[in-house]
């Protein structure tokens, strides 16, 4: 099996979990499905550069995560990036939360800045450690762990949750 035919039988499994993460870091729906289209193309396009002997979904996550900040320029920082309606698109489908509970989650996530975002989504909704975040997103662990715990203070902020 050549490394393209490893990295398309590895993406399918990782799908759920891929979408979960782009809807984490943007928030919309609709921009989810265009990230999750955009690393799926890059990671076919770019398979001979995967390491078998590497995790594969921390390959693909480092890939939506330089993906995502590539449209983050193209949008330009400045820009509002979430509309009032995507306070609607939630996390995690599944969740048994109340609505209302989701959709102020919703909005807490979109409030956060980007590199916030991404660790949050990482290590809160995909569950990675702070070791393997950090690989992902190249960056040390106290870096993760401090954005994490910035990232939680102001979630609570907004939750209007004691800290």
């Amino acid at each position: 099996m050549d490394s393209t035919d490893a990295v398309r039988a590895g993406l399918i499994p990782l799908l759920p979990r891929l979408r979960r993460l782009a809807r984490a870091l943007a928030g919309q729906a609709a921009d989810a499905d265009d990230l999750v289209q955009t690393v799926l193309e890059r990671a076919l396009a770019r398979a001979a550069q995967w390491r078998p002997d590497a995790p594969l979904d921390k390959w693909v996550f480092a890939i939506a995560r330089n993906a995502w900040r590539d449209e983050l320029r193209a949008r330009g920082r400045s820009q509002n990036l979430f509309v009032p309606e995507a306070a609607a698109a939630v996390v995690d489908e599944g969740a048994s939360a109340r609505p209302a509970d989701r959709l102020a989650l919703a909005a807490a996530l979109a409030a956060l800045p980007p590199d916030h975002r991404e660790v949050v989504a990482l290590v809160l909704v995909e569950g990675m450690s702070y070791g393997e975040a950090a690989e992902v997103l190249e960056l040390p662990v106290g870096t993760v762990t401090s954005r994490l715990a910035r990232a939680r203070i102001a979630l609570q902020a907004h939750l209007g949750k004691d800290a």
